[in-house]
């Protein structure tokens, strides 16, 4: 009586335990934590030393070691083995739906009897998991003991298996069901990222930008720590990191310029074969040029070619830390990937061969236009005269160098002809003297002219326009009157010449020039400095090498070389002959103080050879028979802008204050009327009343 309630409570106590096991494992959604809770709630009610669980391959005729305890040999040659349904007592139990129990293990058995020798196993018992709809596999336990389990402790097995059946069906189901919604997401990250991808390649014409904006989506997709866009350079023959992307600093986006060949690295075995291929670290240390990889770390890499109807452009390079982060499943998606980008490739080199090309013809018809209307009327710098060979012997000197120059002189001394010759001279020579005339300009314009705009940038900027600094890059910029740009204006010119950046209005982006600048004045720009009217920074920047223009009154030597050579200009243009020039005309124009200079002296000439009927040239000399002033004393203190006040009104009272005409004011000048009268509006000039 004893013996049968003993026996009653045993069951009593295993029914129990079977629902806390029941409950227990309908806790666990993952095949780990239901194996993992099992032992811990079976160990008081079955005497065991391994307990195992193998699981049908499918609906197929083999089996699978999925976990095994105890945990020592969790991670040996067992978990994960492969045997099949015949030939094994598992594969008995799965065939007929019941236990197979081993009471004494001898060798020469079906399997796992070998295993169960190894492992000092004495018996044991293996029992099928079904559940209403299949048999899923086995669950196994083995004792040191022979004989170690009775018909009653196998039938509790057998409940206990119904149990965990139900169990691992739920956590494969809810595991399948995982992998599914893993699978989905990894397609919808897949369109995510051909969408980016698409959406990057019609916004954008810089690739390096393209590459930034879709690099951390292509890493996220396929796992890699890295992603690098690698071009063929044809000139070179060489591949070139063109853009580099490592999430959280790792590689810079912008690398300094890397360079690798063909046959030394990964990316050229991929551009040659025009083939994809997945590289182990060992494959990489293949490659000497890969070496920078290794050494932070990198595992595995997966190279990508960019093909194009013309030919490869590149490869698409990404590596891990991970030694299996690629397989070849991967291809077909980043295949579609480099595709893109090579679309994009295509698109932004044709684009800057276009804007090399527009820029060209822009400058040259810019500057041929500019030729055009100039017409370069001095070949040459006409005279011998001691200050002129100063001004030469100055510009030999600084032709050669970069640094800035200044010219100061009195307006039409030359300026430009000079600032020409320094660049004719100099190591740029071949490229563009871009010139701007800063009084010329509105200062609402002026900022555009030297730097350019953006389309849309400010009312009526319907295009991008190139300013002379960038149309300038290794060649000159001549500047003009320098002394009017606007104080507000200023700090940009003294930022290209100490750091040789700009912005164009409208752009965030900072572009870079290598533009020699030589400016040139009428005014003392050291005068309006303590005027406060010009940046005292800038004008030591500007005046580095410092050249004066001798104005025409301190060459009068030369004055006779000017006058027959404009004469002779003139007289080829207007298809005349000119033989000779009265010794009186020469003294006059000699004598004569010329307050416009040159370009006053080539205005007279040029009206004198329409004017010549025959071979003897004519010029109106009336108003020009004032002699030189005599040289200036100490206490003389009359500035440049009283004579030439004095100078016009002289004019005009021998004109009888008659501005145009033959005989008017501005003839005798040498100045149109309309110059004359905003020169008189400017001195204050008035005819008197009577």
């Amino acid at each position: 009586m004893n013996l049968v309630r003993a026996s009653f409570v045993d069951l009593d106590v295993r029914y129990r335990a079977l629902v806390d096991v029941a409950s227990a494992l309908a806790s666990h959604s993952e095949l780990a934590q239901v194996f993992r809770g099992l032992r811990d709630h079976l160990e008081p009610l079955i005497q065991f030393t391994f307990l195992g669980l193998s699981l049908r391959d499918g609906d197929g005729d083999s089996m699978v070691v999925r976990y095994l305890d105890p945990r020592e040999l969790a991670g040996s040659e067992v978990v994960g083995m492969r045997y099949p349904l015949e030939g094994a007592y598992q594969g008995l139990a799965v065939r007929s739906g019941r236990p197979a129990y081993v009471a004494r293990v001898r060798p020469g058995g079906p399997f796992p009897t070998d295993l169960a020798i190894q492992h000092g196993v004495q018996s044991f018992c293996t029992v099928p998991l079904v559940t209403p709809r299949r048999t899923l596999g086995t669950l196994d336990f083995g004792s040191l003991r022979p004989d170690a389990y009775t018909a009653e402790e196998i039938d509790f097995m057998e409940k206990v298996a119904g149990v965990v059946a139900v169990a691992i069906e739920n956590a494969m189901n809810l595991e399948t069901v995982r992998e599914q919604q893993a699978a989905l997401q990894r397609e919808r990250d897949q369109l995510d990222l051909l969408l980016e991808v698409t959406n990057a390649v019609v916004t954008h014409l810089d690739t390096k930008a393209l590459f930034a904006a879709v690099a951390p989506a292509l890493r996220r997709c396929v796992s890699a720590d890295l992603a690098a866009l690698t071009l063929f350079d044809q000139q070179t023959r060489v591949l070139r990191k063109h853009a580099c992307d490592g999430g959280a600093g790792l590689w810079p986006k912008q690398p300094p310029r890397i360079d690798v060949s063909l046959d030394g690295s990964a990316s050229g075995r991929v551009f040659t074969t025009g083939q994809a291929r997945i590289f182990s670290r060992a494959e990489l240390l293949e490659f000497p040029e890969n070496r920078p990889l290794i050494d932070i770390g990198i595992q595995s890499g997966l190279s990508v070619p960019l093909v194009t109807p013309a030919g490869v452009l590149g490869t698409l390079d990404l590596a891990a830390f991970s030694p299996d982060a690629f397989s070849p499943d991967q291809f077909r998606l980043l295949t579609r990937v480099a595709g893109q980008i090579a679309i994009a490739v295509t698109n932004a080199c044709a684009y800057e061969r276009i804007e090399e090309v527009n820029t060209q013809l822009a400058q040259e018809k810019l500057y041929l236009q500019d030729e055009i209307r100039t017409e370069q009327l001095f070949e040459d710098i006409i005279g011998r005269s001691a200050a002129l060979r100063r001004v030469l012997r100055e510009i030999e000197t600084v032709a050669p160098t970069d640094s800035t120059v200044l010219i100061s002189g009195e307006t039409g001394s030359g300026k430009e002809l000079v600032a020409r010759a320094i660049h004719q001279l100099s190591a740029r020579r071949d490229h563009a003297f871009v010139k701007l005339n800063c009084a010329a300009i509105p200062t609402g314009l002026l900022e555009s002219e030297l730097f350019g705009h953006e389309k849309g940038a400010f009312t009526g900027a319907i295009a991008q326009r190139i300013g002379r600094f960038e149309l300038a890059n290794r060649g000159t910029v001549f500047l003009d009157e320098v002394g009017e740009i606007p104080l507000e204006l200023q700090p940009k010119l003294l930022r290209v010449l100490q750091e040789r950046e700009f912005e164009r209005l409208g752009s965030a982006r900072t572009l870079r020039t290598d533009a020699r600048l030589i400016a040139a004045t009428n005014r003392d720009l050291s005068a309006l400095v303590n005027e406060h009217q010009f940046r005292q920074d800038l004008f030591y920047r500007l005046n580095v090498f410092p050249v004066h223009v001798p104005s025409l009154r301190e060459r009068r030597d030369d004055i006779p070389m000017l006058v027959r050579h404009f004469a002779q200009q003139f007289a080829r243009r207007m298809k005349k002959t000119i033989e000779t020039i009265p010794a009186e005309t020469m003294e006059a124009l000699t004598s004569y103080d010329w307050p416009g200079n040159i370009r006053e002296l080539q205005n007279l000439i040029e009206r004198a050879v329409i004017l010549t009927k025959g071979p003897t040239l004519e010029v109106p000399v009336m108003g020009l028979t004032r002699k030189a002033p005599a040289p200036a004393r100490a206490d003389d203190s009359e500035t440049l802008q009283q004579s030439e006040r004095r100078h016009i009104v002289a004019a005009l009272e021998s004109s009888n204050w008659v501005i145009a005409g033959v005989n008017g004011a501005a003839a005798r000048l040498g100045l149109k009327r309309s110059t004359l009268q905003f020169r008189m509006r400017k001195l204050g000039i008035a005819r008197p009343a009577r």
